[in-house]
């Protein structure tokens, strides 16, 4: 299973998603272009030493992103989706697609994907936090399908 962060905006939570996937075992894409500096010091302050224990891979844009996963289904999670993540059926090698964080993705990427699911959350808030949102899929995603490790 993969995780892909498009054009993420903020260092903290692509750290905290490189230590979750080190964590449970899944790989990190990022699409470009990035909004902060690559070395940046925030990246390596959040993932620690867990850093060494994933697989990150960077991607030009979207299209070099599709063109490397295919034929793996994409998944975006959108608070502009109707089907809940809780009523899909996740596969080991799904790629779990979050958009950046004050915008999301573009209409164009969001039909580029195989399924659009929504956390559900109370109606009163807008969304959650970018690494906490990846976390709980990510987690629903591995139990369904028998990937958790050990």
């Amino acid at each position: 299973m993969r995780i892909a962060l498009y054009e993420p905006e903020i260092a903290g939570n692509v750290g905290a998603v490189m230590r979750l996937g080190a964590c449970l075992g899944a790989a990190v894409d990022l699409i470009e272009p990035l909004g902060f500096a690559w070395d940046d010091k925030r990246v390596r302050r959040a993932a620690m030493d867990y850093i060494d224990h994933v697989e990150v891979t960077r991607h030009a844009g979207f299209a070099a992103f599709r063109a490397a996963i295919a034929p793996r289904r994409l998944v975006l999670f959108t608070t502009k989706a109707t089907q809940s993540v809780y009523d899909f059926s996740f596969a080991a090698d799904d790629v779990l697609l979050f958009g950046k964080e004050s915008a999301g993705v573009p209409a164009q990427v969001a039909e580029a994907c195989d399924a659009r699911l929504r956390i559900p959350m109370r109606p009163e808030v807008r969304s959650m936090n970018l690494a906490s949102s990846a976390a709980l899929v990510l987690g629903e995603a591995l139990r369904q399908s028998g990937s958790l490790p050990g």
